[in-house]
């Protein structure tokens, strides 16, 4: 339904962003709320965000689906480990099984959001991309609003500028750009990068009746790799021990539990770890490989994040000699491949550029309180889920240690709190308020990946303390989000009882309350 004479529409809350994220931070809300009006918009003509985006080969998961898919809802394939295929019927099973379908409004992009105090309600300026190619503007006004947009530009990745690339006569591509259906066979292919991107790329463009003849990762500095089985044997025992959701839940528990001391252990003892990741290498490895050239880097383990291979397929690959690893870096790239400063000279026919992502916060939108403009670089974080003097705004900002959902799904949780405190008290408005005497204000994510770094003026801070600390720590997390007090001195409830009151809830996801019939 468009806007009409009536004025603009509106809904209690308007999710932004169709991925993951957004897909079950809808399927909390509707289901705690049956009778509050909700609405998703997805940019795209489709759900799915990173995995349905993303073609380039081997596209899958950096974690295992035991704690990536959602807690209410079970992962139920053997692959731990899975490619985008499966995540994105498993997304496309979650929007039928928990009727989002007419909730979701495709290609409408947010550009902008602004709050009225006066009003207590989001403005927000839609783009609406017509079947013949216009775009209109609409306007939909909202209650709240659950921002799921990710991380990063969906519209470019992050390609540096390198000499000569006009020579060249092969294709340069970004994977973010992956040509679907792209011819690689028989073909010599550098991958500039070595994050988890390039990992995945390199083995996957070696296998089947179409790979490519030899693929090259260049990179600058070496990353931490380790291996994990694609299927999880002690998963499928305990699911039929206990059953398909009793399994689930226990694999969830034990991965969670296995991640955490692991992530513990290598920050807590950074040497022992190098010394310990470096064996595992070795044996990975063929004999006699340069494993502290290439693959023994000078930061601590996750101080960027440490990058898998399943069932060690990287490693395969350089075992096969169907791969390599140059470190090195790059003088300029040529009609045939790429010079390097050390004088060696990588042929290539294909230049993959696996350099990374442009972050972005929010979808950069331009976002307005009682007309005055927000810097998300002069807010922080409230409880890795709000920010400071911003009402009626949630996002949805996971780990960087641990599966991005694990914190998603608590995020949902608590706004389902938030919005039944508000109900019962007639308030209108929740808004996170900073003493700036309080906290230190220190850099939001502390990674040293380019990424990151690139992106640091445009994300808000995290404080010194709780609630503006980020723990990255999902059984802390949990503690805090699901079970401690909603009033806690920096959460400022206020405003007149909400337009439209809606009955107590009925539902949680996953599990029925005392009430439900």
């Amino acid at each position: 339904m468009s806007n009409t004479a009536t004025g603009p529409e509106y809904f209690d809350v308007v999710i932004i962003g169709g991925g993951i994220s957004g897909i079950g931070a809808a399927a909390y809300i509707t289901r705690e709320f049956p009778n509050k009006t909700v609405a998703l918009l997805e940019g795209r003509d489709s759900v799915g965000g990173t995995w349905d985006l993303f073609k380039y080969p081997g596209i899958r998961s950096d974690s295992d689906l035991h704690t990536f898919a959602y807690e209410f809802k079970s992962w139920k394939d053997d692959n731990a480990i899975a490619d985008a295929p499966l995540i994105l019927d498993y997304l496309k099973e979650t929007v039928d099984e928990y009727g989002l379908g007419d909730k979701i409004r495709y290609r409408h992009k947010v550009v902008s959001a602004a709050w009225s105090s006066d009003d207590a309600e989001w403005l927000l300026d839609v783009d609406v991309a017509e079947a013949d190619g216009t775009v209109r503007r609409e306007v939909i006004k909202a209650g709240w609003v659950f921002g799921a947009t990710g991380y990063y530009n969906y519209e470019k990745g992050f390609t540096p500028e390198f000499a000569g690339r006009e020579d060249f006569t092969g294709d340069i591509i970004h994977p973010q750009h992956w040509p679907e259906g792209y011819d690689y066979s028989g073909k010599k292919v550098v991958v500039i990068g070595s994050g988890a991107t390039a990992i995945t790329l390199i083995p996957s463009m070696l296998k089947g009746d179409g790979a490519a003849a030899h693929v090259t990762m260049l990179q600058r500095t070496p990353t931490y790799i380790l291996t994990l089985p694609r299927v999880d044997a002690l998963s499928l025992k305990l699911t039929r021990l206990l059953g398909e959701r009793g399994g689930y839940l226990a694999t969830r528990w034990k991965n969670i539990l296995i991640d955490w001391t692991i992530v513990e252990l290598l920050t807590r003892f950074p040497n022992a770890s190098r010394r310990y990741i470096r064996s595992v290498n070795v044996k990975e490895l063929p004999a006699g490989f340069d494993v502290d050239k290439h693959f023994t880097p000078s930061y601590s383990p996750w101080d960027q994040r440490v990058c898998l291979a399943p069932d060690g397929d990287f490693f395969e690959a350089l075992r096969a000699g169907t791969a390599s690893v140059a470190t090195d870096h790059i003088e300029r790239i040529t009609r045939t491949g790429i010079q390097l400063k050390s004088g060696e000279h990588l042929p290539a026919d294909i230049i993959v550029s696996a350099t990374g992502l442009e972050m972005q916060f929010l979808s950069d939108l331009a976002l307005r309180v009682d007309g005055e403009p927000v810097r998300p670089a002069d807010t922080v974080t409230y409880k890795g889920m709000m920010i400071s003097g911003v009402p009626n705004l949630a996002l949805a900002i996971g780990y960087t240690n641990a599966s991005w959902t694990l914190k998603c799904d608590l995020t949902s949780e608590y706004v389902c709190r938030l919005l039944n405190h508000m109900d019962a008290h007639g308030y209108s408005t929740a808004c996170p308020e900073l003493d700036p005497s309080e906290v230190d204000r220190v850099p939001f994510i502390d990674f040293t990946s380019g990424y990151v770094q690139r992106a640091l003026d445009k994300l808000p801070k995290q404080g010194s303390k709780a609630p503006w600390k980020l723990y990255q720590n999902y059984v802390l997390d949990l503690l805090t989000l699901r079970h401690a007090r909603l009033d806690d001195g920096a959460m400022r409830f206020s405003g007149r009882a909400t337009k439209q009151r809606t009955r107590p809830a009925l539902y949680l996801v996953g599990k029925r309350t005392a009430q439900s019939t």
